[in-house]
């Protein structure tokens, strides 16, 4: 028994799984982050009971008038799926004597529901993260460091703790890439029907994922195009990959098409239509081109410096990953070129896509959660190449790149502490443009220090809403947040804690460890 666990952790894949998942564990607040993900699951429930997907007191704030006057939510259906497994268990647990009395936020059922939900998307995008960068020949010990890099120096190690959707579309991206690149490399129509799958998926959570599934053909272009394949080989590779991709991704397009027309009677528009129409009946004076009434040159430079949402500032890790690009292109392997490039012609679509949309910018939400996915991807690569390429480098770029690496690291950590409407509420006051990262440190300073008040953080805007206030003003971990509710019973509150600090003590156990085998790890 006691050979075959060493053999386990021995294991740097199960090591990156464990750690994937206590990371997961040890960052969840219980609640579902955001609103949006709350609609979402209410969705979920509406697949299986007989409850609304949305309830008229929601409405106007929330939901459309669609089939038979009936209000519907305005999302895709993806991430409700995806949250159907974990609603079923956690309606279940919810009926537990055990928690007969507790009925307070967080809920029993959205506890259980982010556990399971993000645990489970960490540990696979870890894996298949590790994957596509072993694809792109990059060594063991470096694919490691990338995907450790992606979970906790990314805005992903801030969406595994609020569920939006913007981890599951990562998830679907990677996996997408991963196996249509194996099907590039081997022939295998298995792996390219397994990616396009993947890639399609994606149109149930968002329409705009259409820019992921042209990404994926981009990328099998641009190998083919660094490798400087013959022209005619081009043709018969294209026209195989359409064979099989094409017909997936009509077959997801038509079931999202067919749920817009069971809600709005319509295959032909979108949520973003029908809501700007509904809006203007409540609003006359919205202008006639709303919801993309902004200015493009704000929403794209927006996304670029505004101090609130700019991606270099919310992941500076796309900033070394660019840098070493431009420095290292010209001794780039063709595949690593074909992914640098296809995932910074993917950041730049999205970011003009949305640069016109009135919350171009994503409203509630750390960063500009629209762009968000396409940072990560470019900044997968970005520990890879400075550890492949240290010899090239000297030592000034070699210790700021993993100096860029550390603020990183500190900046995903501060996003953790608060729930993200903190600061929103703030710049009521405190107003734009606002510093939202500084702002951040400044609130766990002074929220350590007691100096909420004294330091002009406190607001009316944050109290309006009694649980919203205690949400802001707690450190954004369950079993704190626990405690500072006070629903729970004691005994609950302090087996939450010992298990929290446990998984803590067992996450940095595990990274030693994941540590100690790469060192012995051969490159390959």
């Amino acid at each position: 028994m006691s050979s075959r666990v060493g053999r386990w952790l021995g294991d740097p894949l199960l090591l990156l799984s464990l750690t994937a998942g206590l990371l997961a564990f040890v960052v969840q607040s219980g609640e579902l982050g955001t609103a949006d993900t709350m609609h979402r699951l209410q969705t979920t429930h509406w697949l299986w009971t007989s409850e609304p997907q949305v309830f008229p007191n929601e409405y106007p704030g929330f939901g459309l008038h669609g089939r038979g006057g009936r209000l519907y939510s305005w999302y895709g259906i993806g991430q409700s799926l995806l949250m159907l497994p974990a609603d079923l268990l956690g309606t279940w647990a919810a009926h537990w004597a055990i928690f007969s009395g507790y009925g307070d936020d967080p809920a029993v059922r959205s506890i259980v529901v982010s556990y399971i939900t993000n645990i489970v998307i960490n540990v696979l995008t870890a894996l298949i993260a590790f994957r596509l960068l072993r694809q792109l020949r990059f060594g063991v010990r470096e694919s490691m460091a990338g995907v450790l890099a992606l979970m906790f120096c990314t805005t992903h190690l801030h969406y595994t703790q609020n569920m939006m959707e913007n981890n599951s579309i990562m998830l679907l991206t990677l996996t997408g890439f991963s196996f249509q690149y194996e099907w590039l490399r081997t022939g295998s129509q298995r792996a390219l029907f397994l990616g396009s799958c993947a890639l399609g998926l994606n149109l149930l959570t968002r329409l705009t994922t259409g820019l992921d599934l042209i990404a994926g053909g981009i990328l099998v272009l641009l190998v083919l195009w660094f490798e400087g394949a013959p022209g005619r080989g081009w043709w018969r590779r294209l026209i195989a990959y359409s064979q099989v991709a094409a017909p997936v991704y009509i077959f997801f397009f038509l079931i999202d098409r067919a749920y817009q027309f069971y809600r709005f009677e319509s295959f032909t528009n979108t949520y973003v239509a029908l809501f700007a129409e509904q809006q203007r009946l409540q609003d006359p004076s919205l202008p006639a081109n709303f919801p993309w009434s902004t200015p493009f040159h704000v929403g794209f430079l927006g996304a670029l410096v505004q101090p609130e949402k700019s991606i270099f500032l919310f992941d500076p890790l796309l900033v070394l990953a660019i840098v070493l690009l431009v420095l290292l292109w010209k001794v780039l392997t063709p595949e690593v070129r074909a992914f640098g490039l296809t995932s910074l012609l993917l950041l730049l679509g999205y970011i003009s896509f949305y640069a016109r949309y009135t919350y171009w910018s994503g409203d509630f939400a750390w960063g500009d959660r629209y762009v968000s996915t396409a940072v990560e991807l470019v900044a997968l690569i970005a520990v890879p190449l400075l550890m492949r390429y240290r010899e090239r480098f000297g030592v000034t770029i070699w210790r700021a790149g993993w100096g860029v690496v550390a603020v990183s690291l500190i900046i995903q950590l501060a996003s953790l502490a608060f729930w993200v409407p903190l600061e929103i509420y703030q710049m009521e006051t405190l107003g734009h443009p606002t510093f939202v990262i500084a702002l951040r440190f400044k609130n766990i300073l002074a929220f350590a220090l007691g100096k909420m008040d004294a330091w002009g953080l406190n607001n009316e805007a944050m109290t309006q809403d009694a649980w919203d206030y205690v949400h802001i003003t707690t450190w954004n971990f369950l079993p704190l947040l626990l405690w500072r509710v006070g629903a729970a019973p004691g005994w609950v509150v302090k087996t939450a804690l010992a298990v929290w600090l446990a998984a803590i003590t067992a996450l940095a156990a595990v990274l030693l460890r994941l540590q100690s085998i790469l060192r012995t790890v051969a490159e390959g």
